[in-house]
């Protein structure tokens, strides 16, 4: 592998794990979703490790999930993104802080404002996940009976992005010229008022705050389906994606990154970040045995459930304790119950196990030594299936310092991880270059 091509890492942070039992694991804090204390000190962690970024997944309601299950979950609080991002901004340095504002139920204006506060109050580590919001709780929360139709949130989005961006350019870098003597404090002529008026959105400008640090905060988008691959491709420099393995990373990867080239854009200036679990074990078997203790905490009663939407077919009347039996088709999505039955056979999961497994988190998971997880990930970048990874952490804090008082070392050992930052800002650390100004180009 080309020691030019280092691996790139996020943390996701919110919710603080992503598996359903982490606030169960013993030693775990299970308030550690909403108590600053925890929180500040696992940012300060995550700098010690050298990661990129602080990444906050959002939502703007309640996860819309039947009570039995919902009540179970630590989910339901946590702190609003841009209120918790500059106050972990005071004692981190290097650290970037990524948070989601959604283009569905929020006005340009406001999320300009509000990233572009976050960038200079950080010194330039501020990241913005473009998202749209299809949680019929969050449409009701804003006033709204009905939803916007998939293609609309995505065209309402790329519009949002424009609007957003073009507000983030309102000034020219050096329009604050504050001259004492001639009691100047800005020139008029490095000052752009964009007067948007489209489709879904209407803005004037321009932005009441000066041009980012960084230009632009680092961009990062989520979306998988086709529209939101070409969001991606038009507008991203990170992306937060759920893949399944390699093949699927691979396949991915490929796909958007052509999408960039195909617009004329670099593909180098996008950096493909799929989340990933990561257990850390002395030995690949203790690092099963605490996956499987970690599954086993997800309550049967709302593991089946998830296990029978899977499969499309009722589990309830399967034996726990047994394989999981010949499973017979039905007129449910394909992908998923094939996806559930090859899992089930290929790591020999009862019933149960399988249930709390789907229950618990049943994307893209690293399991094994520190050495067996960076040959995962190498292989990962070397094989472009993605040029970094969303660490999720399977309990906090012991899984938070596993990752960094293990894994690290090892990554950096073999010379394609970080032993210090770059830059100060997100842009640098990632390798991105600093947007230039549409209103006000270099000559």
């Amino acid at each position: 592998m080309s020691r030019d091509r280092k691996i790139r890492l996020n943390a996701f942070m919110r919710p603080i794990s992503i598996h359903t039992a982490a606030w169960r694991y013993p030693g775990s804090y299970a308030d550690a979703n909403f108590n600053f204390g925890h929180i500040r000190r696992f940012a300060e962690r995550l700098e010690e490790g050298k990661f990129d970024a602080f990444f906050m997944a959002d939502h703007l309601a309640v996860l819309n999930m039947p009570m039995d299950a919902l009540k179970r979950s630590a989910t339901v609080t946590s702190f609003e993104p841009m209120t918790l991002l500059p106050a972990l901004a005071m004692s981190t340095h290097h650290l970037g802080l990524v948070a989601t504002g959604s283009t569905t139920y929020d006005e340009p204006y406001h999320v300009a404002r509000r990233f572009a506060s976050l960038d200079h109050i950080s010194g330039g580590r501020a990241g913005w996940n473009v998202v749209t919001t299809s949680n019929p709780n969050a449409s009701q929360n804003f006033g709204h009976e009905d939803q916007l139709e998939h293609g609309d949130r995505y065209a309402r989005a790329r519009e949002f992005y424009d609007v957003v961006t073009g507000l983030w350019d309102s000034w020219a870098d050096d329009a604050f010229i504050r001259d004492k003597e001639r009691g100047i404090f800005f020139d008029p002529e490095r000052m752009h008022v964009l007067d948007h008026k489209g489709k879904y959105l209407a803005a004037r400008g321009p932005l009441n705050i000066a041009r980012p640090i960084q230009g632009w905060p680092v961009v990062v988008q989520a979306g998988a389906s086709d529209p939101g691959r070409q969001l991606a491709a038009e507008t991203a420099e990170a992306v937060f994606t759920a893949q399944s393995d390699l093949a699927a990373g691979r396949a991915f990867y490929k796909d958007v990154k052509a999408r960039m080239e195909t617009i004329g854009r670099n593909p180098d200036h996008m950096k493909i970040m799929p989340g990933c679990l990561v257990v850390v074990g002395e030995s690949d078997a203790e690092a099963e045995e605490k996956r499987l203790r970690l599954d086993s905490l997800v309550h049967y009663d709302s593991a089946i459930a998830s296990l029978s939407i899977a499969l499309g077919h009722d589990a309830s009347k399967f034996d726990p304790d047994a394989p999981l039996p010949d499973i017979p088709e039905t007129n449910a999505g394909k992908s998923s119950r094939e996806r559930a039955i090859k899992m089930a056979r290929a790591e020999h999961l009862t019933v149960r196990q399988l249930a709390q497994r789907l229950g618990g988190y049943s994307g893209l998971a690293m399991v094994g030594t520190p050495k067996t997880i960076a040959d995962t990930m190498e292989e990962w970048i070397e094989t472009r299936g993605s040029d970094g990874f969303t660490i999720m952490f399977p309990y906090l804090p012991q899984g938070l310092d596993d990752f960094i008082d293990k894994v690290v070392p090892e990554l950096q050992r073999r010379k394609i991880y970080r032993t210090d930052y770059e830059g100060r800002t997100l842009r640098e650390n990632l390798g991105l270059p600093r947007p230039e100004n549409r209103h006000f180009p270099k000559t």
